[in-house]
C-alpha cells in the first residue's frame, strides 16, 4: 500500500493531507493488504468513510505513543471478539496482529480470555474466524 500511488490519493487533493498520509502508511504497516481490500471496497459506496478510518482511525489512534502495535492489536482482536458479530473486521485485526508480530497462540489466548467476558459464543465465533486467517495464511495454531 503506497499512499502515493493508490487510487484515493490521486483523485482527491485532500488525500495529500499529512494526517491522512500518516494514517495510510501506519493502515499499511499493520493491516497490509487487508486494510487496503476494506479501503478499496469503500470507495464505490463511502468514501468519506474510508477516510475517516484513515485518517481519525489510524493517523489519530493507531499513531499515538501511548501503546505499541502489538499491544493495540491484541486490545482490537479482543475488543472484536467481545462484540460478537464483527467477523469480517475481526479477521482483518487477526491479520493485522499477526503482521505487527502477536503470535498465533496469543491471537488464540486473548480470544478464549475473551470467553470469560463476552461469553462463549462470542469467543467460539472469533476462534472459528480465527481458523480461517490461520489457514489462508499457512499459520500454524500452536
Amino acid at each position: 500500500m503506497d499512499p502515493a500511488n493508490s487510487s484515493p490519493a490521486n483523485s482527491n487533493p485532500a488525500y495529500n493531507d499529512p494526517r491522512y498520509q500518516a494514517g495510510w502508511h501506519k493502515l499499511a504497516e499493520v493491516d497490509g493488504e487487508q486494510g487496503q481490500r476494506v479501503i478499496d471496497s469503500l470507495q464505490g459506496i463511502a468514501p468519506d468513510m474510508a477516510r475517516y478510518i484513515i485518517e481519525f482511525g489510524f493517523g489519530d489512534i493507531y499513531s499515538r505513543p501511548g501503546l505499541d502495535l502489538r499491544s493495540r492489536e491484541i486490545a482490537t482482536v479482543a475488543a472484536l471478539t467481545a462484540l460478537g458479530h464483527a467477523q469480517p473486521q475481526l479477521r482483518v485485526h487477526i491479520h493485522g496482529a499477526l503482521n505487527v508480530g502477536v503470535t498465533p497462540t496469543e491471537v488464540i489466548e486473548t480470544i478464549m480470555q475473551m470467553a470469560l467476558y463476552a461469553g462463549f459464543p462470542a469467543a467460539l465465533n472469533a476462534l472459528f474466524s480465527c481458523r480461517e486467517v490461520f489457514a489462508e495464511r499457512g499459520v500454524s495454531p500452536a
